[in-house]
């Protein structure tokens, strides 16, 4: 069986902008701390009648479109979320209805910041053992539900959006465009990233991740890249899933994707935590199409990205990734 490649993106943020200078007014901190630390300048918030799976179905509507695809070409439905209300039925079946997909495999995946990333591996290995034709792969959260608004450490991170993927399975002789995927957790590290309660709030244990992050995710990107065949040096892209800049630009830098004076693109989408959405499918998408969201060339074999993300119980998961000419 062949691999699979990702064939269209989609994405969806809400209408309402919160600005660094609005959470001053909410908490003790500044524009300027905000963008030193974190690098965030504004997050997207939806609307008390904004569900998740609306999110989701947003973006998910865009990539198909992009695809040129219609819903009952859609046989996987992947939805990767940590802030849905109801346990039952599922986000990714809730989606599937508002597409008027009519009889897919439908499942949440969770597993916080690395969410996408595993949803995205996950409609890979399916593909590849040819349990399904065509998926559909979404991040969407709603942070801002789960936030603690009186937290300066962690209300500045979070905001609300998704993002879609459309994978299929790669043409006869053509490449796989979803690299080899590395992944796994720690844990006993479980308390470092939790949402729970009730009502369910958001924390983290911000010294601890970051201690974790900068140390232990240069090796582990590395052999993302070994498994890929990829030198980090030729990386187009680092597309990270983490709200520090802090942590992204060493790890960057760690890794060994700044040299010769080249510097991939190493992006930050407003944090989701779920994100699911943002690293992932939101910046894989503007490195195909372009910041303004005109139609650009597909990133080409020789431009590949690193997609990594890495969230509770310090789940990790990272592959190369390229998307086909349409």
């Amino acid at each position: 069986m062949n691999g699979s490649r990702i064939t269209a993106v989609g994405h969806y943020q809400p209408a309402k902008v919160l600005t660094n200078d609005d959470l001053a007014a909410l908490v003790d901190t500044s524009d300027e701390w905000i963008r030193s630390r974190v690098g965030i300048r504004t997050r997207h918030i939806a609307a008390p009648d904004e569900p998740v799976d609306e999110l989701a179905a947003h973006a998910a509507a865009k990539a198909l479109a992009a695809a040129g695809l219609a819903p009952g070409d859609i046989d996987l439905v992947l939805v990767a979320t940590s802030t849905a209300v109801d346990r039952s039925p599922n986000m990714a079946a809730r989606v599937a209805a508002r597409l008027g997909i009519p009889s897919p495999a439908a499942m949440d995946v969770n597993v916080v910041c690395a969410g996408f990333t595993h949803a995205l591996a996950t409609a890979d290995h399916t593909l590849r053992a040819g349990a399904a034709t065509r998926a559909l792969v979404v991040g969407a959260d709603k942070m801002s539900d789960v936030a603690d608004w009186t937290d300066r450490s962690t209300c500045v991170l979070v905001g609300d959006g998704a993002g879609a993927a459309v994978v299929e399975v790669a043409r006869p002789g053509e490449p796989a465009g979803i690299g080899p995927v590395l992944w796994g957790s720690v844990p006993e590290m479980g308390n470092a990233v939790r949402i729970e309660g009730v009502p369910a709030r958001f924390a983290q244990e911000g010294q601890s991740v970051y201690r974790w992050a900068t140390t232990q995710l240069p090796p582990l990107a590395r052999q993302t890249c070994e498994r890929a065949g990829v030198a980090p040096e030729e990386l187009a892209a680092v597309v990270l899933h983490q709200a520090n800049l802090r942590i992204i630009e060493p790890l960057a830098a760690r890794l060994g994707a700044v040299k010769r004076g080249r510097r991939p693109r190493c992006h930050r989408v407003r944090q989701h935590l779920g994100g699911q959405h943002p690293a992932g499918p939101v910046q894989a998408g503007r490195t195909r199409r372009g910041d303004d969201g005109r139609p650009g060339p597909a990133v080409r074999l020789r431009r590949k990205p690193l997609l990594r993300g890495t969230g509770g119980a310090l789940p990790v998961s990272g592959a190369g990734q390229a998307a086909r000419r349409a």
